[in-house]
This record gives C-alpha cells, sequence and structure tokens, in this order.
C-alpha cells in the first residue's frame, strides 16, 4: 500500500533496509531496485548496538553494504543504525563510501561534522514526524491525528522556507502507516504537499548530494 501510494504519485522515496529484513524478501528488494528508490543501509539487524562489540558492528556494518548492494544492485550511501553505539559514526566513516549517515534528531537542515579528521555529513532523522508514534508515548490513535501532525509540521517548514531553507523527514513503516485504517492519511498527506508550490520531494540521496555540492 505505502509503494503504491508513491508509485501512482510518481513519488520518490528512501528505503531504509535492515540487511538480513532485506535478504529475506527478495520481492522488496526487486521493487526498490525496479522503481529507482534510494537505500539507506539500516543495520544488518534491528538490535540496540549500544553493547555490541567494535568488531561485531564493523563486520555487520559490512554485510549489510554487500547484501543490500547485492539484492539491489546499488551500493547504499546512507546509513542510519536507530540505536547506535559510540563507536557506530565512526565505524560507518572508516567503512568507506557513505555520503551520509542519518544517526541524529537536533536539527531541520543537514550539517557537516568532522570524524577523524575527515569532514561526514549529518542528515538528521525525527521521531515526531514519525508513525511510529502509534505504537508509542505521546502517541497517534487514528490515521487523522497523524495527518494533523504531519500536514502543520510540513506548513510551518513551508512558510519558513520562504525565508530559509527547511528539509522535512517523514518516516513510514508499511505495518503502521500501511494498516487499512491509516493509509487514507498517507494518501491525504502526499495530496497536501504535492498541491503546494516550491516544494522539492526529493530521495535522501539528493539532499546529501545538493549539500556536497552547494554547502
Amino acid at each position: 500500500r505505502v509503494l503504491e501510494a508513491f508509485r501512482e504519485r510518481a513519488v520518490p522515496l528512501t528505503v531504509y533496509a535492515v540487511g538480513l529484513a532485506l535478504a529475506k524478501n527478495p520481492a522488496v528488494a526487486e521493487s526498490i531496485a525496479r522503481e529507482g528508490h534510494d537505500v539507506v543501509s539500516h543495520g544488518w539487524r534491528w538490535i540496540d548496538y549500544q553493547d555490541v562489540d567494535e568488531a561485531t558492528e564493523r563486520e555487520h556494518i559490512r554485510r549489510c553494504v554487500e547484501t543490500i548492494e547485492r539484492m539491489t544492485g546499488a551500493r547504499p550511501l546512507g546509513w542510519y543504525t536507530g540505536r547506535p553505539s559510540l563507536n557506530t559514526r565512526r565505524l560507518v566513516v572508516e567503512e568507506g563510501g557513505f555520503l551520509y549517515d542519518c544517526d541524529a534528531y537536533n536539527d531541520d537542515l543537514p550539517y557537516w561534522v568532522v570524524v577523524d579528521g575527515r569532514p561526514h555529513l549529518v542528515l538528521c532523522h525525527a521521531l515526531d514526524t514519525n508513525d511510529s508514534r502509534f505504537t508509542r508515548a505521546q502517541g497517534f490513535d487514528l490515521g487523522e491525528e497523524w495527518l494533523a501532525y504531519m500536514r502543520d509540521a510540513f506548513d510551518a517548514l513551508w512558510t519558513e522556507g520562504a525565508r530559509h531553507p527547511r528539509f522535512m523527514t517523514i518516516a513510514l513503516h508499511c505495518r503502521l502507516i500501511g494498516r487499512p485504517g491509516r493509509i487514507a492519511a498517507l494518501y491525504r498527506l502526499l495530496d497536501h504537499v504535492l498541491a503546494r508550490e516550491d516544494v522539492w520531494v526529493c530521495r535522501r540521496i539528493e539532499v546529501a548530494r545538493h549539500w556536497y555540492e552547494h554547502h
């Protein structure tokens, strides 16, 4: 349902892919490749890496990259663990080949950090404009509640965009917004966004490349 919502509107999206999960779902990998979606490495397994030893985490990063490239035909250029360790960003930079990571939540625009003497780009993820709030505290019960928050966030950033650029991440999960009682809210949000002028709806890799070129 989520893929069809974007396909029907010719809107691109970025897929956060857990390596092992993608390996078990080749049809998803085929669809991602066929439709040209951007893929961000989302860790080899959906676990908290806080207490995972450095050697294991390094190997998991390698396996995730290899699996995504093998199954989609393209190497992932972005990284998002979600529950990183103190070593994650350094190991991502050490692995090489990534243009950015998303393991931060602290800004409405991308920004640069320095890791081991090298500049590294951060494209913040978002926990408020995120359908995971259907299942966590300060959450949403109805699709209409989710839609109201997403629409208000978008409208505020769009208004601010008349003065300076803004960047909005909308995080979706097929098991959450993809349910029959919620998917109509996604249809209405996409139509609301597409009805506005001066909006760039794009994949994360395009944001990263824009930042490299202009900032």
